[in-house]
């Protein structure tokens, strides 16, 4: 298809949704096309649709910023750079993605289907790319017709003055939008260096505010060789920084502790040295690949942190600092399982924060060392503790969806089924589309009996996030027990696809396995799940299940005896005491009926089955 093609409505094709988009990054930055459409749609889309989606536009259009007023808010909104010490998860910008295609398709519902062309997508930015992706999968084609052109078309020639003056027109204009593309590409080509750094230092840190990792990534790169860290060493760590941040994000950990490596070599501020050794001990104990995790270099490099952070000679910045690294060591002893010494040190960085800084000081940091401190009382088995620090989170905080998932979950461990719904829920509205809440919501659906609107849970769960193996798990192991083999199989393919040895996805194989009578393969994925995890119930239950169908009654009696490790379950109670009476040994089939009807007074087959063999059967 020509380039003039795309551009023009065919006799084939729904009207334009917006005139051709160019996703070329180095016009906008990161959503140079998605804040083309959010800029072309909002002024024209009904106000209860734009505020329902403020955050998602604000994001990939700043210049919308007067528009689009702010409705949720998370208090770092309104703190200094230096306290929103919380960076952006990688999958934050799918967040937004999916949150601006929900935007984009109740338009549509409302305006009939239209045809999207994007051009240069093959210089969009990692943002624009995923964006397009969600675009594609989650509004069908009788609403938008969407066509992408990769060419490229060729930038004119221009020399350096001519770059000066194209980059301060653009300045005179005075939009965000191009502070993030086009304004630092010409200046880095003009002929200020200086200029050009600042331009590149706007950039970087909007986009590391925002998440746009990648974005921060190329042009911090793009920085470092312009700065001198001797004449200049705070701005040079400063892009240092955050683009190793960055890259740490992107699982490129290697050349993220490269660049600290570099730090170490090139400044000798006791500040850096304490960043660089704590970033590098998360590199270590983070890394994306959990074979490369090593806890005991990250201990050393953390304590290299803290011993410097201890000598810092102004009393607020060490309080801060110190309590940084005190909370970095204390997630490397959780992995070293010892969540009490954890909680010791981060108490410790709560007391720093509590006895050294002014009162409305960094409260972020506070409320990660109070999140944290609840994740360890949960640990440590004192689970009012921790809902009494989340409590103290969320009030403070009430615009961050996160806190509500790990509140929910506890909630939902203490069988408090109601407030935890409830607080999956308010996740669901406090910021972009997530499939967490979905996920966890789903969870409880499935305890309660509701099996369908579980199901609906995991098919939302999945349609933001189809890469979410937990949720393909789930779906998996509920679809093979709905008797949907076919689509229990895909899920299950699927999971592993991404994850080889997840054992969840290997049980709900093996189920799907044996119910199409491929009983050897069932077996070998019922082992291997077993391999993985060996206190896997539903692998043990259904391997003796196997068992029982494949004629061999003392093994399935072994498997459930397993599976019944955990605690009395009457539907496997009833199993064992079926394989037990195959295997010739009643009076051992009626004890287990007769607990399986105490824990399930009303079932049936369970009081059937007893009577049976009460009756000699």
């Amino acid at each position: 298809m020509s380039r003039g093609q795309l551009t023009a409505e065919g006799p084939d094709l729904p009207p334009l949704l917006t005139p051709p988009v160019d996703a070329d990054r180095r016009l906008r930055g990161p959503y140079t096309a998605g804040g083309a459409i959010a800029s072309a749609l909002a002024p024209v889309a009904r106000p209860e649709l734009v505020a329902r989606y403020d955050i998602e536009l604000r994001a990939v259009a700043p210049d919308l910023h007067d528009l689009v007023p702010s409705r949720r808010q998370s208090i770092a909104a309104h703190l200094p750079p230096a306290e929103r010490i919380l960076v952006h998860a990688p999958r934050r910008t799918l967040r937004l993605a999916n949150g601006l295609a929900e935007f984009v398709r109740e338009h549509l519902a409302d305006t009939g289907p239209r045809t999207l062309v994007v051009e240069n997508a093959s210089e969009a930015d990692p943002t624009d790319r995923e964006l397009l992706q969600v675009l594609r999968r989650r509004i069908g084609p009788e609403l938008l017709t969407l066509v992408v052109d990769e060419q490229t078309v060729p930038e004119p020639e221009l020399d350096p003055a001519e770059h000066d003056k194209r980059a301060d027109e653009l300045e005179r204009q005075g939009t965000v939008g191009a502070r993030l593309g086009a304004i630092p590409y010409h200046r880095e080509r003009g002929t200020d260096p200086r200029r050009a750094v600042e331009a590149l230092r706007f950039a970087v840190e909007w986009c590391l505010d925002t998440g746009c990792h990648h974005a921060v990534a190329e042009l911090g790169l793009r920085a470092l060789p312009l700065v001198d860290p001797e004449t200049e060493p705070d701005l040079w760590w400063r892009f240092l920084h955050s683009t190793a941040t960055a890259l740490g994000s992107l699982r490129r950990e290697d050349e993220a502790e490269a660049l600290f490596d570099r730090a170490r070599r090139e400044s000798v501020s006791p500040v850096t040295h304490a960043a660089a050794a704590y970033s590098t001990g998360m590199l270590k104990v983070r890394h994306h690949d959990p074979a490369r995790r090593d806890p005991d270099a990250a201990l050393a490099w953390v304590n290299q942190a803290i011993a410097i952070s201890t000598l810092l000679p102004d009393r607020r910045e060490r309080a801060f600092k110190l309590g940084f690294d005190l909370n970095g060591r204390a997630l490397i002893e959780v992995r070293l399982g010892r969540p009490a010494k954890a909680l010791e040190l981060v108490q410790q960085a709560v007391d720093l924060a509590d006895r050294e800084l002014a009162p409305d000081e960094h409260p972020i940091h506070r409320l990660v060392l109070l999140a944290n401190r609840a994740q360890l009382a949960i640990m440590l088995g004192r689970p009012e503790d921790a809902l009494e620090d989340l409590d103290r989170v969320i009030a403070a905080d009430p615009g961050y969806p996160d806190y509500y998932i790990d509140r929910g979950n506890l909630l939902h461990r203490l069988g408090r089924l109601d407030a935890a719904v409830a607080d999956y829920e308010s996740a669901m509205e406090a910021g972009p589309p997530f499939p967490e809440p979905y996920y966890n919501r789903a969870e409880v659906r499935f305890s309660t009996g509701d099996h369908s609107g579980a199901l609906a849970d995991l098919d939302h769960a999945l349609e933001l996030d189809p890469e979410f193996v937990d949720a393909l798990a789930n779906r998996a192991g509920l679809l093979a027990a709905l008797g949907e083999y076919g689509r229990a199989r895909a899920d299950a393919e699927a999971g592993l696809a991404l994850d080889p040895d997840n054992p969840y996805l290997l049980c709900a194989l093996g189920q799907v396995e044996m119910a199409e009578g491929r009983h050897a393969k069932a077996r070998a994925a019922l082992d291997r799940a077993l391999e993985r995890a060996p206190s896997l119930t539903a692998a043990w239950a259904s391997r003796g299940a196997l068992a029982f169908e494949t004629g061999d009654p003392a093994g399935a009696v072994a498997d459930f005896t397993r599976a019944l490790e955990p605690g009395a379950d009457p539907a496997l109670l009833f199993n064992r005491a079926v394989a037990l009476r195959a295997a010739g040994r009643p009076g051992e089939a009626a004890a287990d009926l007769a607990r399986a009807l105490e824990l399930a007074p009303d079932d049936e087959d369970i009081r059937r089955e007893l009577a049976s063999l009460d009756g000699g059967e």
